[in-house]
């Protein structure tokens, strides 16, 4: 038994889908980013446990300090991606949604807008976090640890 699905729904739900994409494909550069941040806190916090094996009492607190600040920036950058991630999610599922709403006939409204505005707000507090993150970066190099 063949399901005759007419070409006019699928096709008016790529139309629509097309902007979710595009949103889809902007988190992910963003959530690229949020990677090579957290990338680089990770070798620096390395590089500093390495040192520290090598460094006297004074310098070693010194290095401690930093150590504390990097821990508290990884886990914004990390509660960012996490945020980025599951806002990436909604988006994938307002576009499944949409077509399947488009070859089921089912009227989804109410549904995608809930899930669009779910994935505006964790993007919003990703994109928070990160600004938070990039605050807390600034703050070491104008004022020290």
């Amino acid at each position: 038994m063949a399901v005759d699905i007419s070409v006019v729904p699928i096709t008016h739900a790529i139309q629509q889908a097309v902007a979710p994409v595009f949103l889809l494909a902007g988190i992910g550069a963003i959530l690229n980013v949020l990677t090579n941040r957290l990338a680089r806190i990770i070798d620096r916090s390395r590089n500093l446990h390495a040192r520290l094996e090598m460094v006297g009492p004074e310098k070693s607190e010194t290095i401690h300090t930093e150590l504390v600040v990097l821990t508290k920036r990884a886990r914004v950058v990390n509660r960012a991606i996490g945020y980025g991630t599951v806002s990436a999610l909604l988006v994938c599922t307002v576009i499944a949604t949409l077509f399947i709403s488009a070859v089921a006939e089912w009227n989804s409204g109410m549904f995608v807008v809930a899930l669009f505005v779910l994935a505006m707000l964790f993007l919003i507090v990703s994109l928070l976090s990160f600004l938070r993150e990039i605050q807390m970066a600034m703050k070491v190099i104008l004022n020290g640890p």
